[in-house]
């Protein structure tokens, strides 16, 4: 049985960090968004009645009878199915939180640009977004990416994983976190990373990844654009 992953189409957004942990692990999956009538779908999904556990809003994951929403769940679902996140409670907790802190990286960098609410446009924020993208880039990214930094160096099992010495989910969303940052915020984020070697190394480290490589590759890897969660203003990132 396949799984079936919702989302919005034509965008990343949070849906992406599961459509990366689904690739590497070699799930079968259907990505509902690229179905016709996705986005019809998707909403009859969100309004039926008759769930006992129904989903604030997408992504969410269908697993036969089970419905998991919320980016973090449907991680922490994955990763004990496919061998993305470790066997001993501790590190399982730690994986955890770690994706918890990099949900809050992305809730943060989506409200540069939509800092009153995502009922207004861009344009008619765009004072706001200024000023929010200012601290987002002069104090945020920079307190973020030397989190993940003192992570990696901390780690005894080694520095090229957040967590063990073998890959996990957290490692695939922080990848796509750098990607969405580099997209967003090039010259802010390219500055940080050339002094974050172990950041810079996991992402490169996780972008080879056979599986994740051809995904990127491939046309199934929707592009950032701005509609998405990561936009790129360039007077925002000046």
């Amino acid at each position: 049985m396949s799984y079936e992953l919702y989302y919005w189409p034509g965008i990343q957004g949070r849906g992406e960090f599961a459509r990366l942990a689904l690739e590497e692990a070699g799930a079968n999956y259907i990505d509902m968004a690229r179905e016709p009538n996705a986005e019809a779908t998707l909403i009859a999904l969100l309004e039926r009645t008759d769930l006992a556990h129904p989903s604030f809003a997408p992504p969410f994951l269908k697993d036969g009878h089970v419905l998991v929403g919320q980016t973090a769940a449907i991680l922490l679902y994955l990763g004990d199915r496919h061998d993305l996140a470790p066997r001993d409670a501790a590190r399982r907790l730690w994986v955890q939180q770690i994706q918890l802190t990099i949900a809050d990286l992305v809730g943060e960098a989506h409200d540069t640009h939509h800092p009153l609410g995502g009922d207004l446009y861009y344009e008619e924020q765009k004072p706001e977004a200024l000023r929010r993208a200012k601290w987002f880039r002069e104090e945020r990214i920079q307190k973020y990416l030397d989190w993940f930094e003192t992570i990696l160096a901390r780690n005894p099992d080694g520095d090229s994983h957040l967590v063990g010495d073998t890959l996990s989910y957290a490692d695939i969303s922080l990848f796509q976190a750098v990607e969405g940052l580099l997209y967003a915020f090039p010259k802010t984020t390219k500055a940080i990373l050339a002094e974050s070697p172990r950041v810079s190394a996991l992402r490169m480290m996780v972008a080879q990844r056979p599986r994740i490589r051809a995904y990127l590759d491939s046309d199934r890897r929707v592009k950032f654009n701005e509609q998405g969660i990561f936009r790129h203003y360039a007077e925002l990132d000046d």
